[in-house]
């Protein structure tokens, strides 16, 4: 067995014309991750602390859509949602509807830990965030110029957006409003990572769609949908929430591998070949080291590495260069 590890920083319709300066923050946040979840990894660290680690990387990069990137609800507020996930022991925790935590996949880690529970979401999980004494700010900490502008722009279009979406000229404006829930993808991020003994661990975590109604939930913190981990894998989904929710994508993964004896490429492959065209990307290890990231979607800001000095960074078809 070998240690891997892969994260992924959204799916979505990322065109291949992305401004630099909308592209290479992203890249550059990427290899960042990436470069501290091996050093972790290296380090012996269990994967479950590998994974919590890296996604409170993520969450502090303010170009990628959770924590301090968090887009806006439809009422201009952010609501943000996690979860995380062990293998061996299938203990996990999540939280939703966060507008304080900054880091919320470490408040879904303390839900695991420190409840009997698995989800707690808006002002029950805003409460013991403040009793187990996790870093907080005021809301408008989380909210950056650029969402405020994607905001904008999804309501005047009248649409859920995803938020790699470029801006819609006035003549797209009537056409775009006639599409329903147009672009309702979404960029997350996530993590998988297993050591070279075989424990694997799964986080996601996300600020949902780009003017979402407040209170909706996504795929990110619900276990089986966006996050899944067991002996055989883990898993940590993105795109559009509905659909990842309806396919349970993350544990079909871990159950066509079971169930069919497929590996875990054509598990992966299998599960989003499933889900409508545009709307679905992963990233997934096995218990062996083996990896996956796919996607049906233009694109997906994803970087991998494995102990056999197996390494990539990408976001289209082809790895970075």
């Amino acid at each position: 067995m070998r240690w891997a590890i892969a994260l992924h920083g959204g799916a979505g319709d990322i065109p291949h014309s992305l401004p630099p300066d909308r592209r290479l923050p992203r890249e550059a946040g990427l290899r960042h991750c990436l470069d501290v979840g091996i050093a972790a990894l290296k380090a012996h660290k269990h994967p479950l602390d590998v994974v919590e680690l890296v996604v409170r990387e993520l969450e502090n990069y303010p170009h990628f859509n959770a924590g301090k990137g968090s887009v806006l609800t439809s009422s201009g507020t952010v609501e943000m949602e996690a979860s995380i996930m062990d293998g061996k022991s299938k203990k996990c925790g999540a939280v939703s509807g966060l507008s304080t935590v900054v880091n919320a996949v470490s408040l879904a880690r303390l839900v695991m830990e420190k409840t009997p529970h698995i989800y707690l979401g808006f002002h029950g999980a805003e409460a013991f965030a403040r009793e187990q004494g996790v870093e907080t700010a005021d809301p408008s900490y989380f909210i950056t110029p650029e969402n405020i502008e994607r905001l904008k722009q999804a309501q005047d279009a009248n649409r859920v957006q995803i938020d790699y979406t470029q801006p819609v000229q006035k003549e797209e404006k009537d056409a775009a409003a006639t599409i329903p829930n147009g672009d309702s993808q979404i960029g997350t991020v996530g993590c998988v990572a297993v050591d070279s003994e075989g424990n694997l661990a799964s986080a996601t975590s996300t600020g949902g769609l780009v003017n979402k109604m407040a209170g909706r939930i996504g795929d990110s913190p619900i276990i089986g949908a966006g996050t899944y981990a067991n002996h055989l894998c883990a898993v940590s989904a993105t795109g559009k929430g509905e659909a990842m929710i309806r396919g349970t994508v993350a544990r079909d993964v871990a159950a066509v591998m079971e169930f069919k004896g497929l590996s875990l490429k054509e598990a992966a492959a299998y599960v989003i070949d499933q889900v409508p065209p545009g709307n679905a990307g992963l990233v997934a290890v096995s218990s062996t080291g083996e990896i996956a990231t796919v996607f049906n979607t233009t694109g997906m800001f994803r970087a991998c590495a494995s102990e056999d000095g197996y390494s990539e960074v990408a976001i289209w078809d082809s790895p970075l260069k």
